[in-house]
């Protein structure tokens, strides 16, 4: 028996090709189930893609973040989190303050339709701007911690050792192809924004969908005290 027992764990340990790929699609369509939606980030996200600024630089730091996050949930934050439910209440509040600031700032855009147009280029925000709000939309974020951090991640940290990598990749690969699509499929909707009124539009759901979140969060914090 001794002479067979570690090949046996060695083989244990080795995942097959068919149970990575599994794995891997399994940490894919979880993860685009839950970044699917309409939110902050995303929001931001297409709106940048719309006008043109920082595209690059602010699909690479969601997906990175994104990744970031995931690996975290899965190695043990998500457990930590768990754990700490005064934590998640301050999450909550500081994401309803920011969702509900840029909400306005939305809102106050849609009354200026003379300032909607994109600006070729990137010229209008800067890239430590754009960066800046990208980190804010995405840490600042409860929705982030509660779906990328603590349900995929206690997800993943299911999975047997020797597949969580599997898992963790397929999971940001799910999130980098939404970024990708959102911010650079945007231009594809160019020519319904070539008007201001369809900015109003854009911007005024924007808005409201920011104050509605925030004030969501708001009653989530409240319900935990």
């Amino acid at each position: 028996m001794a002479d067979w027992q570690p090949a046996r764990m060695l083989t244990l340990a080795t995942p097959t090709t068919a149970q990575a790929l599994a794995v891997l699609t399994h940490g894919m369509v979880l993860s685009l189930g839950l970044i699917v939606a309409i939110g902050a980030q995303n929001a931001f996200v297409l709106r940048q893609g719309l006008r043109r600024e920082q595209v690059g630089s602010v699909v690479l730091f969601c997906a990175l973040a994104d990744a970031v996050l995931i690996a975290a949930g899965v190695l043990g934050m998500a457990q930590a989190l768990g754990e700490r439910p005064g934590l998640a209440r301050v999450l909550a509040l500081a994401g309803a303050v920011f969702l509900a600031y840029y909400g306005w700032l939305a809102l106050r855009r849609a009354r200026q339709p003379g300032q909607l147009q994109a600006a070729p280029g990137g010229a209008g925000l800067g890239r430590g701007a754009a960066l800046a709000q990208a980190a804010a939309f995405t840490l600042l974020n409860p929705h982030v911690y509660l779906d990328t951090v603590l349900l995929v991640g206690s997800i993943g940290a299911q999975q047997p050792v020797a597949l969580r990598g599997w898992f963790i990749a397929g999971a940001a690969l799910a999130s980098a192809f939404w970024f990708g699509l959102l911010g650079y499929g945007a231009r594809w909707l160019a020519p319904w924004f070539a008007r201001p009124r369809a900015w109003q539009v854009l911007d005024s759901l924007i808005g409201l969908t920011m104050l509605v979140l925030s004030a969501l969060l708001v009653r989530h914090a409240l319900q935990g005290v």
